[in-house]
């Protein structure tokens, strides 16, 4: 099958399922992740993230559902489009009796669009000993490595599951700063799979949050954090909270004190708030994307 030279969605998934036996993994997830942007995929552990990314990554037979990446359906076309693609895998599967440099050479073989001027300047900014065997990295130097072998063939997507984790604070932001950011001034689309939020913030143009393998949300960054609040009121003696904001997303009442976070936040909200509750007091404040995650993932474990 022959992929669309540039599509405008780099990735496309409709009502994508896995099941485990009994168990639903990822359940009818449905998104669309443009073409020369970031992604941010968040979700608490075992929520369905890496095994989304290993359907994506024709690693795992879909159940249900379809799924595309670079416009070719990975069910009967992946092998047409995997050289275009760069992976960082949570758990790294590099053969440990290579050396750094044989690994290097084993991955340029396998890319047309390798680029040696590239894979030198990430050796030396991840001071990776070409020498040293990959048995004897450090899981820090380990994802240096898989770092290096994902985007130095300048790929079309790159899909990074964890991929700063065991890294020094100075390399991360070199990466995410350098690395990943020329790749997206060619117009490279990234998957970033994270539990570093403030790595997310700083460079998704949209994100995606997963939980229970629902997908509860997906929009652009600065819309979510702009348009995303947390409400305090304060109640009257004596009364109970009723009818909270549609778009409350978690709430959550101590005595008088009554907080919630809500989405696509307007004043209205805090006038409706007013009219259906006795209240005394009602303050709005801003969230960090972090603030914002917890409390989706809180409020798809407690209801509203």
């Amino acid at each position: 099958m022959i992929a669309s030279s540039s599509p405008e969605f780099a990735i496309e998934t409709e009502r994508l399922t896995r099941r485990f036996g009994s168990q639903l993994a990822v359940n009818e997830l449905s998104l669309r992740i443009a073409s020369g942007t970031v992604f941010g995929f968040l979700g608490p552990n075992g929520a369905g993230k890496t095994t989304t990314i290993k359907m994506l990554m024709h690693m795992l037979p879909l159940t249900r559902g379809s799924a595309r990446v670079l416009g070719v359906d990975v069910s009967d076309g992946f092998q047409s489009i995997k050289h275009r693609i760069g992976y960082v895998p949570e758990l790294h599967f590099i053969y440990r009796w290579m050396r750094v440099e044989q690994v290097i050479g084993f991955c340029r073989a396998l890319y047309p669009t390798w680029n040696d001027q590239r894979c030198a300047e990430l050796q030396r900014l991840f001071a990776l000993d070409p020498r040293k065997k990959v048995g004897k990295l450090s899981k820090g130097m380990l994802a240096k490595l898989g770092l290096l072998v994902a985007t130095a063939h300048e790929p079309d997507l790159l899909i990074l599951d964890e991929p700063t984790s065991g890294l020094d604070p100075l390399v991360r932001e070199e990466f995410l700063d350098g690395v990943l950011r020329t790749l997206c001034d060619r117009d490279t689309t990234v998957l970033f799979s994270s539990h570093a939020l403030s790595d997310v913030q700083r460079v998704a143009d949209s994100i995606g949050i997963i939980c229970g393998g629902r997908l509860l949300m997906e929009a652009r960054t600065d819309a979510v954090l702009g348009q995303t609040k947390r409400i305090r009121a304060i109640l009257e003696d004596g009364c109970t909270p009723h009818a909270p904001p549609d778009g409350t997303i978690w709430q959550r009442c101590d005595l008088r004190e009554w907080q919630m976070t809500v989405k696509d936040f307007s004043p209205d909200m805090v006038e409706c708030l007013r009219a259906r509750n006795s209240l005394n007091n009602v303050e709005v404040f801003d969230l960090s994307l972090e603030e914002i995650f917890k409390d989706y993932v809180r409020g798809a474990q407690t209801p509203c």
